[in-house]
This record gives C-alpha cells, structure tokens and sequence, in this order.
C-alpha cells in the first residue's frame, strides 16, 4: 500500500470515528423525524466529501476543454504513448465503474486502462459517460458504514482490499489524473476552473 493511499485510510478512519463519538454524545442516534433526510454514515460521509471534491473538480475541467481538442495529447517533452484528454476521462470513468463494481462484487468492465468498453468518442458522450460513473460511485459509497467499512473487497482492479480501501482508492485515482489532465487544459491556454479565481480552491 502507498504511503498517500495509508494516509488516506487513516484520515477516513479518524474522521470517522470523531463523528460517530459526536453523534452518540448528542443523543442523535434515533430514527430521523418526519420531512428529516436521513443521515450518512460517518464513515461514507468522511470519504464522500472528497470523493465529491473531485469528482466536481474532474467534470468542471472536462467541460472546460473545447470539443475540438478532446483528442489533444502532449508531445513536446517526455510524453511518448500518453493518452488524449478524452482517453483520459474515459479511463477515469471506467476505473469509477471499476472500483464500485468490485465492492459490489460484480463483474468489473475489462481494458479500463483504454477507456473500457463504452463506445463514447465525442466531448457529450464522455462528458455523460463520466457523469454516470462518479453517479453510480456515490451512490455504492453511500452504502458504506463503519460496520461494513472494513469487509473484503477487491478484483484485478483493486486487488485484496477492503470497502473502504477501494474507496480511499477510487479518490486517489480520479486527483492523479485531475492532476494530469490540469497540464492538458493549461497547455491548451486554459485555467481549470477549480484554479480560477474566485473558486474558492
């Protein structure tokens, strides 16, 4: 395990365990009352926020790339075999599908690491394709608790984990390559949105 993907743990774990001890001292523990939504679980809640992070970090950079350069990749430097910007995102969103896949134990897509087998080419079908994977991610995170957190789970993707280690991976993954893509769209003569001013980043 990587020592950022160990960090990544023990924050979730900390975190976790600071809002459970919270909410059993304020007696916030019952049924939730009626026109009340239901809360997360400490524990998806503390994951969730960063994988939501990213994810508005990832889909706002991805619509800021015009159309046109979707197939734009560097060259000048060492960038040999890199892939387009849309490559890029479609791995991203395969990898999303990937990771959630295997904490369901399900059959997780093949060739994520060439964008899988969605037949997505142009900026509306990935862009779409990314907002369906970080969907369908957020809602199988939601399911995590700190009793089912630690449960076995993994694939040719993940390998032995756990729920929450796949989880912790699956933010890791989307901000290494958020940070890749960052070069693609300044290369490009564009601030991601997340740099803008004003953004609050």
């Amino acid at each position: 395990m990587s020592k950022t993907l160990g960090a990544l743990l023990f924050i979730a774990c900390v975190g976790a365990s600071t809002v459970t001890a919270r909410t059993q001292r304020g007696g916030g523990t019952g049924a939730p009352g009626r026109g009340e939504q239901q809360r997360p679980d400490p524990m998806a809640a503390t994951v969730g926020q960063w994988f939501t992070m990213i994810e508005q970090s990832v889909v706002s950079l991805a619509d800021a790339m015009p159309a046109e350069k979707y197939d734009f990749k560097p060259e000048d430097g060492a960038f040999k075999d890199v892939r387009t910007f849309g490559e890029q995102l479609k791995h991203v969103a395969c990898s999303n599908f990937a990771f959630f896949n295997e904490i369901e134990r399900k059959t997780p897509p093949e060739h994520c690491e060439t964008g899988g087998p969605s037949p997505a080419k142009s900026k509306a079908e990935v862009v779409a394709y990314l907002r369906e994977s970080f969907t369908y991610a957020k809602r199988v995170l939601a399911a995590m608790t700190t009793a089912n957190a630690l449960d076995p789970a993994g694939g040719p993707y993940g390998g032995h984990s756990t729920r929450l280690g796949l989880t912790t991976l699956a933010v890791w993954h989307a901000s290494d390559h958020y940070g890749q893509l960052v070069i693609y769209l300044r290369m490009n003569g564009l601030v991601p949105p997340a740099s803008q001013s004003g953004s609050g980043r």
